[in-house]
């Protein structure tokens, strides 16, 4: 075993050596607002390593790290060097990550060639041969959504319980999805 079965795990795209470097040196990996998925408090992010690894290192996931927060900044606040980048003010979810724990072995693509995001278990992960056994089915599926609802949900309650006189953006509501939440008629009132 290689992290508890229970964790949540996001799999989620490793695009160049260069982004591997920054997570192994720096411990942050970027997801970019605009294509993040719904729910990114999760416990692990597991690596999918893109074509650009080259022949022996490609299509595949090798690496996990645990998660350890996340804040939402700029392109330009991650990378100061490039200023004149086209997407250099556009919003990006920082992600804090522990050091990178090699998998004794890597999961294959197989036939899997693109991948964006991925939800998954810790009991998918430490068991999967290839990416096909990472995707949850059956009865886990119901545990698998609500246990991302739930995090959901207490992301937002966090938010609000410590910013009480902020009122909840309902894009972020609709972005998120039905998670069944109980939205007041004065913050209702607000986003007009």
């Amino acid at each position: 075993m290689i992290i508890p079965d229970t964790s949540l795990v996001l799999v989620g795209v490793l695009p160049t050596p260069r982004d591997f470097e920054i997570a192994r040196l720096l411990g942050w990996y970027r997801i970019p607002l605009r294509t993040a998925p719904k729910v990114i408090d999760v416990d692990y992010l597991a690596f999918y390593q893109t074509a650009a690894f080259g022949e022996s290192e490609r299509w595949q996931v090798h690496y996990i790290a645990e998660v350890h927060g996340h804040e939402l900044v700029s392109r330009l606040d991650l990378f100061r060097d490039e200023p004149d980048h086209p997407r250099a003010h556009e919003e990006y979810f920082k992600i804090q990550i522990g050091p990178l724990i090699c998998l004794p072995t890597p999961i294959l693509a197989d036939q899997w060639r693109r991948l964006t995001f991925l939800y998954s278990t810790g009991a998918y992960l430490n068991n999967a041969r290839n990416l096909n056994e990472l995707v949850v089915e059956s009865e886990d599926r119901e545990v698998l959504w609500r246990s991302l609802r739930e995090r959901a949900v207490q992301a937002g309650q966090y938010r609000t319980n410590d910013l009480p006189d902020i009122p909840i953006d309902q894009v972020l509501i609709e972005w998120l999805g039905g998670l069944d939440l109980k939205i007041s008629e004065e913050s209702k009132e607000d986003w007009n």
